[in-house]
């Protein structure tokens, strides 16, 4: 997809929308008094809501023309929403943010200065208002992993407010939930990054999206980038050691069960061990394996075909952008 036109000076506010119809004006309004006589875009990327999200997403957009506003035809997934935001984005900087009032637009102004020394800014919620044990302690241990295997430290990766030079992101391949991990992605390319604490505020309506289902999710995302930054190039590196783990696990399993086979009193359990141990562990790389063949191969069809992982049923304020009506339509008409 070619890069839109520059327009400097403009700031691009891209925003995934789900079911956020009791949040969509005021969120408009705290944008519109934040950023003042500064220009900007409002990009409010529907992502198949299924309340009243997008009648008032196209009023918003009927009222203000720097509401630009897109439809998807069903639901994609927040990463999908944010790189067709950041793909359809003019300004030479992008901030991206929640629609559900958690983050705050009042951080905005203050991040855009740190662009003067740094080329990303990412939120950081050190005073968090969501639940401990459902949402909190979980995202604490994800961060902890993610900072440690990426070997870029951060406190906060699912902080969706964030600040960025165009030119560090546009090109970034978005796919799956790979949005928590862009700020690695523009380490690799070399970009200045700085975490700051911003404002987090309760959910005052709407549902959470978000709960202890997108942890397996995360894992194995974090997995495929774990390989695509170490192991791309030289892949039996990777399925070396696991090959290299397996073995040593059969063989302490093979001289556990010959330890157990030897009392007659364990029977059931070092047949169990003999059996089920390795079994399990081989279909478990295996799953692990394919999954991360997967997602290389995805990408690679993403990337050749150069197609989107999403597709648009219609767009206000919006043009230039490609809608499954336009692309049904005969060339030439």
């Amino acid at each position: 997809m070619a890069a839109p036109p520059e327009a400097g000076g403009l700031v691009s506010i891209v925003v995934p929308v789900y079911d956020e119809e009791g949040n969509l004006r005021p969120l408009h309004a705290a944008i519109v008094e934040t950023m003042g006589d500064r220009p900007f875009e409002l990009i409010l990327v529907d992502d198949g809501s299924r309340d009243g999200s997008p009648a008032i997403l196209d009023e918003l957009a009927d009222a203000d023309p720097r509401v630009r506003v897109i439809h998807f035809v069903r639901n994609y997934g927040q990463t999908a929403a944010l790189r067709a935001g950041i793909e359809h984005a003019r300004g030479e900087v992008i901030v991206t943010l929640d629609a559900d009032l958690q983050n705050d637009p009042r951080d905005i102004p203050g991040m855009l200065e740190k662009l003067d020394e740094y080329d990303v800014i990412t939120g950081w919620r050190r005073d968090r208002r969501d639940p401990l044990l459902t949402r909190t302690l979980p995202s604490r241990a994800a961060n902890w992993l993610i900072s440690r295997l990426s070997k870029v430290p951060l406190h906060d990766y699912g902080c969706t407010l964030r600040v960025y030079r165009r030119e560090y992101v546009h090109d970034i391949p978005l796919y799956g939930e790979m949005h928590r991990f862009i700020p690695i992605y523009v380490t690799w390319a070399g970009a200045r990054l700085a975490e700051v604490p911003v404002r987090h505020h309760p959910r005052r309506h709407g549902r959470s999206k978000y709960g202890l289902g997108r942890i397996p999710k995360v894992l194995l995302d974090l997995t495929t980038l774990k390989f695509l930054r170490d192991y791309f190039v030289n892949p039996i590196y990777f399925f070396g050691w696991l090959g290299f783990m397996l073995v040593l696990a059969g063989l302490l399993a093979g001289i556990a069960a010959l330890v157990l086979w030897a009392q007659p009193d364990q029977p059931f359990l070092a047949a169990a061990l003999t059996v089920v141990s390795p079994l399990l562990a081989i279909f478990g790389v295996v799953e692990i394996t394919l999954g991360v063949i997967a997602e290389v191969l995805i990408r690679m069809h993403y990337e050749i075909l150069g197609k989107p992982p999403y597709r648009i049923d219609r767009v206000r304020n919006l043009p230039g952008a490609t809608t499954i009506h336009d692309a049904a339509r005969p060339a030439g008409s």
